[in-house]
């Protein structure tokens, strides 16, 4: 899901764009000082460090059990449980639950001190960590719906026990953020949790529903119920993610963080009024039970690390289909819609079903019986965009004509909210410290299976298509010219929260990195390095450093692998190859002396003028139809190519006038190789010499330098054209549909 705007294109496009041009992103946060510390924990366990980013060092074989390869009982490890009752009050837009947590200890320490995300106290006022940060960096949450008076929302913990004891409470703020944050907060029980043994925890809560803003809440009858109940923490334990000893993994709800859990099963009962069409994460257990005008509706899911829902009493009558593919049970799919957006219900079911088959084809089964899509009602939009376990919400549309914007976009939105179903869903990703893991990689899979499908974005608004103006670009392109070239300054394993240019470009440039590593490995290897990784860590939590291993192992390009996580995971490194010569020249008889039969003679300049047109007239009398540049003498072709950033592998291709080519590798002997010069004599002239004429290096800050020609050549000019029209096409239309 995104945070600049997961309508995909404008996430990747106009977020990351505008914060690679100075934009957005462009801010230094000035934190506010850090409240008093908390008391320490009864049990000493530690929390994970505020600023904790991607890791390097891989987690051991057994890190969250080991491989689930099948031989296990359940799918996950199924540490969290959770039993919810919830009834919906849609006129004051309140839920009020009851829920039974059983957690179990996975350590071998006792622990006293456990920890739960209270994440909808983000929008309990401005001084939550989620407000401070957007207020301080002066930027809204993707499309810049703002709380107005009487709109927050918050969750009250009106009650915890433990085996009938209450357990105290205490907000904190593991990141140092304001004291005013209530997202996080510290529960010591009375009894400790013995390792390997579990305990239940009895909560009592109530949730108030904001008018919907970043991904959550009501508007009119529609409510988007997410993030919503009392959530525990992760213990991770030593070898996991890079952890050394055991420790709570529990950040605060930042404006540009997003979520991680253990799994487990959920058995949640939601009593809503009769009326209301409900959708939720898992099956639907046998009809509704009605009682005093409400209807229970109980949703099971087991081996998910979340759980959200929807209701809303104007949704049109749902769109429901199965899938079936290899490995995979029977999956219904439903796609609930308002009215308004029936244009988009069929487009959204058909690239939901089309996005079951190509991730389980590409990456591994879908594992899961249920699908359901949501599409948001007109004044909701920020409720749309967004993942959670077997559900999640989509763009809708009032027209959805072919070779329009509104088309792509809500393909786009699609695969790509159902894509997260694997990274943030089945692999389950600290989404919080390595974003990577999941909008990154998420991102290169949508924007390769719209390559596959052949869509192309058309984002010309009508007015411009109705006078002829209508081209259609490539995501890839389109993500590689707005993300930051020139001066990337965050690393792509940097944590979501502290990034100088924001989240934009662990997107676009998140996107391209993957797609570049793809053009230097193949494509069949890149694939079995992503099958491997979904092998290996399914329902386990990966790493950044699992990732990598995976990739290298899985696709057998270690080496590759390794220098591109090197320069551009855990750095962000410039790339910035260009042809700064390309020279071509006759070798011409020369006027002097010279050894003729053991006799020095003497060749004047005028006679070897004279030589030469001799020589011309009879090569040209004999090849009447030559092209210009060959002759009768060899032509010395030089190249140079410069190099004013990180060395990646580079193909030099150097054509000539005949039709002819010749193609060399560049491989620098060392990092600090900052140029190299290429001769060759050939019998004809060159035309152009051009780096990396399979364009596999998107992250290249210029492509127009990449290429020379001997005589003038419009080609570049036409780019330069090209990607002119693009950006302001993007901008037109971005003006044309707010």
């Amino acid at each position: 899901m995104p945070i600049q705007s997961k309508r995909t294109l404008w996430r990747a496009l106009l977020g990351a764009g505008l914060l690679a041009l100075g934009g957005l992103g462009s801010w230094l946060a000035q934190a506010d000082p850090p409240p008093p510390a908390a008391a320490p924990s009864l049990d000493g366990i530690a929390l994970a460090a505020a600023d904790a980013a991607a890791v390097q060092v891989p987690s051991t074989a057994q890190a969250w059990g080991g491989i689930r390869d099948g031989a296990h009982p359940t799918l996950s490890d199924r540490v969290a449980n959770y039993r919810i009752e919830a009834t919906l009050d849609p006129v004051k837009h309140v839920v009020t639950g009851r829920q039974q947590l059983s957690w179990r200890n996975r350590s071998a320490v006792p622990v006293r001190s456990v920890y739960v995300h209270l994440y909808m106290n983000a929008f309990e006022g401005e001084g939550s960590t989620f407000f401070t940060e957007q207020r301080l960096r002066g930027a809204a949450f993707r499309s810049g719906v703002e709380i107005g008076d009487g709109d927050w929302g918050h969750i009250a913990l009106r009650s915890v026990s433990q085996g009938g004891a209450a357990v105290p409470w205490r907000f904190v703020q593991p990141d140092n953020g304001p004291a005013t944050d209530h997202t996080v907060a510290r529960l010591d029980l009375p009894q400790a949790v013995a390792p390997g043994a579990s305990t239940t925890l009895d909560m009592a809560f109530t949730t108030q529903l904001p008018r919907v803003i970043a991904r959550t809440g009501y508007y009119g009858s529609f409510h988007m119920v997410a993030q919503w109940f009392p959530k525990i923490a992760v213990l991770e334990l030593p070898g996991e993610r890079g952890a050394l000893a055991p420790r709570w993994n529990a950040h605060e709800f930042h404006a540009e963080s997003e979520f991680y859990a253990d799994f487990g099963s959920y058995d949640v009962s939601l009593t809503v009024p009769k009326g209301y069409t409900v959708g939720a994460t898992g099956e639907l257990q046998g009809r509704p039970v009605e009682k005093n005008g409400m209807l229970t509706h109980r949703y099971v899911q087991h081996d998910v690390h979340d759980f959200a829902w929807t209701a809303d009493n104007r949704s049109a009558p749902a769109l429901v289909e199965t899938w079936t593919g290899p490995g995979s049970p029977t999956v219904t799919v439903r796609v609930l819609y308002p009215p308004e957006y029936a244009a988009s219900a069929r487009a959204a079911m058909k690239a939901a079903k089309d996005s079951l088959g190509y991730f389980s084809r590409k990456l591994g089964p879908y594992p899961y019986r249920t699908l359901t899509v949501v599409i948001p009602p007109y004044g909701a939009e920020e409720a749309g965009a967004m993942e959670y376990p077997t559900l999640f919400t989509a763009s809708g549309h009032a027209s959805v004509a072919p070779r329009t914007y509104a088309a792509y976009e809500l393909d786009a939105v699609t695969i790509h909210e159902f894509g997260h179903g694997y990274f943030y869903g089945i692999l389950a990703s600290n989404e919080f410290e390595e974003p990577l893991l999941d909008e990154g990689l998420n991102s290169y899979w949508e924007n390769r299976m719209m390559r596959e499908r052949g869509q192309l974005v058309y984002p010309a608004p009508g007015w411009l298509k109705r006078i002829g103006i209508d081209p259609g670009f490539d995501s890839f392109a389109a993500n590689r010219l707005f993300m930051p070239r020139e001066r990337p300054l965050d690393a792509l394993g940097q944590n979501a929260w502290n990034r100088l240019q924001g989240i934009g470009p662990v997107y676009s440039r998140g996107t391209i990195v993957m797609r570049d590593l793809e053009a230097r490995i193949g494509r069949a290897a890149m694939e079995r390095g992503f099958r491997e990784y979904y092998r290996r860590w399914k329902f386990r939590h990966p790493s950044t450093a699992d990732l990598r291993e995976a990739l290298a192992d899985g696709s057998g390009e270690r080496a590759a692998v390794e220098e591109v996580f090197a320069q551009q995971v855990y750095a962000a490194a410039r790339v910035d190859d260009k042809v700064t010569e390309l020279s071509t020249e006759e070798e011409l008889p020369l006027a002097g002396t010279r050894l003729v039969d053991g006799k020095r003679v003497e060749e004047s300049r005028a006679e070897v003028e004279a030589r030469i047109a001799r020589l011309r007239a009879e090569w040209h009398k004999a090849n009447p139809n030559a092209r210009p540049g060959s002759g009768p003498f060899p032509w010395r072709t030089r190249v140079t190519v410069r190099r004013d950033g990180a060395p990646v592998p580079q193909t030099l291709m150097v054509r000539f006038v005949d039709g002819s080519s010749e193609t060399v590798a560049w491989n620098a002997a060392s990092p600090d190789e900052k140029w190299r010069s290429f001769t060759w004599v050939r019998p004809v002239r060159a035309v152009s010499a051009e780096l990396d004429p399979r364009r596999s290096h998107y992250l290249d800050v210029n492509k127009l330098d990449d290429s020379r020609t001997s005589v003038p050549n419009r080609r570049a000019s036409t780019r330069w054209t090209s990607d002119v029209a693009l950006v302001f096409q993007l901008i037109l239309s971005f003006i044309a549909t707010v």
